[in-house]
């Protein structure tokens, strides 16, 4: 008779650990804008970007996570998750950004760092919305064969965006044509202002069409006036001839 062992437990992998999303509001703020903004720039594409969301690297250990501030995975499935394994998904991070601190410095510029570099994450980018310690605010690496290198002019390989610091927040701007990726703020005003845009057009489009209709019917009736006076006309010779010069 072949003996088999009981099947083990299934490991729990959480989504959360009862910490706080981040460290201040001005953190959260530029987590939740950056998010947004590289959602809206990569929809349409397999692609995902999750936002303090753990990142599981080894089968097996629960405990081995991080939680980067925001990551972006290509080659996905697009759409939320509540964590994000890579044995399951296949697919390394292609870029990390930390919202660092005068706290965090030590962790962003070291575990974690050398984690993303061994875990083959093309870029990580650190960005210090305070202004707290990091000259600039922002600092890039891109991996160079095995290890990280400084990134020096601000592009973005794999995002293909250069970044620019604007106050507590990074902005984003597409390599091919130099737009500026709209925050969300600015989102919402744009589409408002849209559909103002497309209210008045149909507005005047509808002011036309009843300006149209009008002069038809005033060419209607003038027609139907030149036609009564030739027809009394024409009574009038059939009775009497023409009329005199």
């Amino acid at each position: 008779m072949l003996l088999t062992s009981p099947p083990s437990p299934a490991l729990d992998y959480p989504s959360s650990d009862g910490e706080p999303v981040a460290e201040t509001y001005d953190h959260f703020y530029v987590l939740l804008v950056t998010l947004e903004v590289l959602r809206q720039y990569l929809l349409g594409r397999q692609a995902t970007v999750l936002g303090n969301q753990f990142l599981y690297y080894a089968q097996g250990f629960p405990k081995l996570r991080v939680a980067p501030d925001t990551m972006v995975i290509f080659d996905v499935a697009p759409g939320g998750r509540d964590n994000y394994k890579i044995w399951e998904e296949r697919q390394v991070p292609a870029v990390i950004f930390e919202f660092t601190s005068r706290s965090t410095k030590d962790q962003d510029t070291g575990a974690k760092k050398l984690l993303y570099e061994q875990l083959g994450v093309q870029e990580y980018w650190l960005f210090d919305p305070r202004g707290e310690w990091l000259p600039g605010q922002l600092q890039g690496y891109r991996l160079q064969g095995d290890s990280y290198e400084g990134i020096t002019d601000s592009h973005s390989q794999p995002l293909q965006l250069r970044l620019v610091v604007e106050g507590q927040l990074i902005g984003f701007y597409r390599q091919d044509t130099g737009e500026r990726l709209l925050m969300p703020a600015e989102l919402a005003e744009a589409l408002h202002q849209e559909t103002q845009a497309r209210e008045q057009e149909a507005q005047a489009r509808e002011r036309a069409e009843a300006q149209a209709q009008q002069a038809e019917a005033t060419i209607d009736y003038e027609r139907q006036q030149r036609e009564a006076a030739e027809s009394l006309l024409a009574q009038y010779r059939q009775r009497f001839g023409e009329l005199p010069d």
